[in-house]
This record gives C-alpha cells, structure tokens and sequence, in this order.
C-alpha cells in the first residue's frame, strides 16, 4: 500500500462529531479460492468504488489479489466496522455471484470472517501517554 498522504489524516467534521477513524479490512474468497482475478477482480473494485460515494468513505487504498482483498478507507464515526463489512461483502457476493457464474461453485463467495484493524495519526502509546498525563490537570 503507498504512504499515506496529508489529506488521509483530516479530520472528518459532522454537526456532532469530529472523527478520524481509519479502517484496514481484508476479506478472504471461500477457501482461499483464487476466484478475484481478470474480469472478476475489476467489477469487484467497480462496486467497492460504488459502495465508497454512496457511503461517502474516502477511499485510502484498494489492492485485490486473487484470493484477498485490502480495503483501507476512512469511515464516518455512524458506521460500524461490521457494517461496512457486510454492505461491501453481501453486495459483491450478490453482483459478482450474479454476473459470473462460475463462482456459484463455491458454496459462498466470501468466508464468514473478515480482518479489521483501526489507523489513525498517532500510535496507540501515544495516546496512552497522553491521557495518563492529563491526571491531575
């Protein structure tokens, strides 16, 4: 994945929140099927981008590879990292299941797991250290 960029560390500003949640997901085809390739793999990127301005994510990186998929996008404080999940995973499985049969073989088209992890500017000792000094003041 590049080097994050100064404009994926603004702050996120809504009415009630000021946010900057970074979310990294990997999602794994069936068996670690290498189904997400050629034809396949673009349309996949062709719904994450549609589900990305829907949503209004800001996309930080996409890499698909034959049997994973690295997701990285900055997601406003309303939408849980399950949901994300299940919004890109249920509407790729139902398009791309749809639109190319082949993968119907397999009895899904994602496994029922998924890798989140959460970014941000700083590290978690960081902010650790920060609220242990705010003791006291």
């Amino acid at each position: 994945m590049a080097k994050l960029s100064k404009e994926d560390y603004e702050y996120r500003r809504t009415d009630n929140s000021v946010s900057l949640i970074n979310y990294h997901f990997v999602f794994v085809p069936k068996r670690r099927k290498p189904v997400l390739v050629k034809a396949v793999a673009h349309r996949l990127q062709e719904i994450i981008f549609e589900l990305v301005t829907e949503h209004g994510w800001k996309l930080i990186a996409l890499e698909v590879q034959p049997d994973h998929v690295h997701f990285f996008i900055n997601a406003p404080t309303h939408e849980s990292p399950a949901d994300i999940a299940r919004w890109v995973k249920g509407r790729a499985s139902h398009h791309l299941r749809k639109e190319f049969p082949e993968l119907k073989k397999l009895p899904a088209l994602w496994t029922p797991t998924y890798f989140v992890a959460t970014t941000g500017q700083v590290s978690t000792e960081v902010v650790k250290k920060y609220i242990e000094n705010q003791r006291g003041k």
